[in-house]
């Protein structure tokens, strides 16, 4: 099922997400249901928080080349047990501040260990694009948006231009 993705400035976008106590069917379900909504939107990763689940979850798929098969990942309590010195610059964007992108740096390689579905502990290491997108959704579960690595008058600038957008969806529905 696909699910509203919240839009900055939402107060939930901002909590620290709790860990899942044990992985079951609702988180299962859950997971499937963000990686449609993600594939919907299109996106290249989700946290639960952004479609108001305060869980430790994430999904992503930075697959890009489209002659490739899909590779869906679900993390659940997700943490970075290591990060290169070496940082990388990518022009980030994210589902829940739409169309407003800016360069962000960030560690070029990070070890990650979390959760799968089957509720086995993974770890394993990510880069280039995999790198920056698992990084981003976990800033999310500690909430935290991509803003927030910006300088502040760039910042205030993309919220004000959510809330006009926000503004101006609600008016739409009306």
């Amino acid at each position: 099922m696909i699910r509203p993705i919240l839009i900055h400035p939402d107060p939930r976008l901002k909590k620290v997400c709790p860990a899942v106590p044990e992985v079951t069917e609702d988180i299962r379900n859950l997971a499937r249901d963000m990686l449609e909504t993600m594939y919907d939107a299109p996106g290249v990763g989700l946290a639960a928080p952004q479609i108001g689940v305060m869980l430790r979850v994430l999904v992503m798929d930075c697959t890009k080349d489209a002659e490739a098969a899909p590779r869906p990942m679900v993390l659940i309590n997700p943490s970075i047990i290591g990060a290169s010195e070496e940082q990388s610059v990518y022009e980030e964007g994210c589902l829940s501040i739409p169309e407003q992108y800016a360069e962000v740096s960030r560690p070029a390689r990070v070890r990650v260990r979390w959760t799968d579905l089957d509720g086995q502990t993974v770890e394993d290491d990510f880069e280039d694009l995999w790198a920056t997108c698992v990084q981003h959704e976990i800033d999310h579960l500690d909430g935290k948006l991509f803003i927030d690595h910006l300088g502040a008058l760039k910042r205030q600038m993309i919220t004000r231009r959510m809330e006009k957008l926000k503004r101006e969806r609600a008016r739409d529905k009306a």
